[in-house]
Formats: structure tokens, C-alpha cells, sequence
């Protein structure tokens, strides 16, 4: 019985290997296509930079722009987008705590002199963490450095293993992945089996988007990191002994 991965790209490797080192068997599949988006750089001199995905830093990983942001110090929302500032060179780094609202506080009580801010998004965003820089006296211009796709289909191994019963559990980073899932499991056909699987969410807003659609099984993660996701499975599933 496997654990299904819907995270894309290298992030959902790594989560993959983990699950096995912890005796999970693993089927990754992922709900979202990462696309690169050009990088329009402005040449604004620019006190600190925001990250909150680590994809936002591998999109711009060959961009002329990135050996100038290096030098400034970076806010990132967690640990995930904090490695991914250390792998791209960045040395002054400020962790928050995984969520958006840590992540405001910290760069307010950092930065006493505000200043003006290089937000590295997504194209879709789950918080206005502009706006809330801005209402208290920053200056945040938002730079789109990628945006993540619905896959449409699940693949059909993905799809043929739902069928078999042979998937247990799914984990969901985010309510928009989670919706990708949803809506390929419907257009695949097995959505009513895929609402059966345990979902297992990284953070209450996410799992909402799970009962929303009728999931029964829904567990989320005590705080929005990955070692959480994995005590949640691990709540939820017992890792056969390897």
C-alpha cells in the first residue's frame, strides 16, 4: 500500500525518499506543472528579499538578476524556502515559521527602518502579504517568478493503483494542489475512491479544502512543515517494518 505524493519537481522526490526511508512505500504523482516565468527586472535598489516557496528561487536560477539579490538579506517563510535561499547563495537569511502571519512579523520587527522589499511569488498567492508590508510603511514590489498548472489527468499508473487499492493515503502542501488532485481524480474517474484515501494536510485551511469536497478521513498536520506531515501520516498509517 503506498502513500501518494502530489508535490512536483525535486520536492516531491525528496518527500518520496523520506516516506521510504521511514518504510513507506511511495507513488509520486504530481497535482501541479511548475513553469518558470521570465523575470522583468526593474533594477530597484532593494533592501531585502521575501520568499515563500522554494520554487520562486529555482525559477530564477539562471536569471542575471539573482547574483545582485544574493547579496541583500532574505526573509523566507520556512525551513523548505530557507535551504532553498542557502543552495542559490544567498548568506543572510531569516527563517519564520511556515505560515504567512510569521512571516509578516518577522520582517516588521526585523526591519525597523522599513525599507523597500523584492517579493518573489507565484502567480497564485493565498495571502495578501503585499498589502499587509505596505499598510504598515513598506514598500513590497512583487515580482511573478513562476506559477504552478493543474495537471488535468492523473497519469495512468496514478489512476490504476487508486483503482487497485493500492494507494492509503495522499499528502496535500496546499489548498491549491489540493484542489489539483481533486479535479484530476474527477476527470480520471476515481474520484469517489480518491475521497476515501486519508488525506493528510499541512495546515487547517488545506484540510478544509479536503472536507469541503466530501474527504472523510482528513488529519492535519500540528504545525505546517514537513516532519508535522509525516507525524500526521504516522497517526494516521502504520509503516510496514523494513
Amino acid at each position: 500500500m503506498a502513500v501518494f505524493v502530489t508535490r512536483p519537481g525535486p520536492d516531491g522526490a525528496k518527500t518520496a525518499a523520506a516516506l521510504r526511508a521511514k518504510g513507506y512505500e511511495t507513488l509520486v504523482s504530481p497535482a501541479l506543472c511548475f513553469e518558470p516565468q521570465p523575470y522583468q527586472d526593474d533594477e530597484t535598489d532593494y533592501d531585502a528579499v521575501i520568499v515563500t516557496s522554494a520554487n520562486a528561487l529555482r525559477a530564477i536560477a539562471d536569471e542575471p538578476v539573482l547574483a545582485r539579490l544574493r547579496k541583500l538579506k532574505l526573509f523566507a517563510v520556512g525551513g523548505a524556502s530557507a535551504e532553498a535561499a542557502r543552495q542559490h547563495g544567498f548568506t543572510r537569511i531569516a527563517s519564520a515559521e511556515g505560515d504567512g502571519a510569521s512571516l509578516r512579523d518577522l520582517i516588521v520587527r526585523s526591519m525597523k527602518k522599513k525599507g523597500t522589499l523584492c517579493y518573489l511569488a507565484g502567480a497564485d498567492l493565498s495571502r495578501d502579504l503585499v498589502g499587509e508590508l505596505r499598510e504598515r510603511g513598506f514598500t513590497v514590489i512583487k515580482h511573478v517568478t513562476y506559477r504552478m498548472t493543474p495537471v488535468g489527468r492523473l497519469p495512468d499508473e496514478a489512476v490504476a493503483s487508486i483503482n487497485a487499492q493500492e494507494v492509503e493515503a495522499v499528502l496535500h502542501y496546499s489548498r491549491r494542489s489540493a484542489r489539483a488532485f481533486l479535479g484530476a481524480a474527477q476527470s480520471s474517474g476515481v474520484e469517489i475512491l480518491a475521497l476515501a484515501l486519508a488525506h493528510c494536510c499541512i495546515s487547517p485551511a488545506v484540510g478544509a479544502t479536503l472536507h469541503e469536497a466530501g474527504a472523510s478521513r482528513v488529519v492535519v498536520a500540528q504545525t505546517p512543515d514537513e516532519d508535522a506531515m509525516f507525524d500526521a501520516l504516522d497517526r494516521t498509517l502504520k509503516p510496514s517494518p523494513r
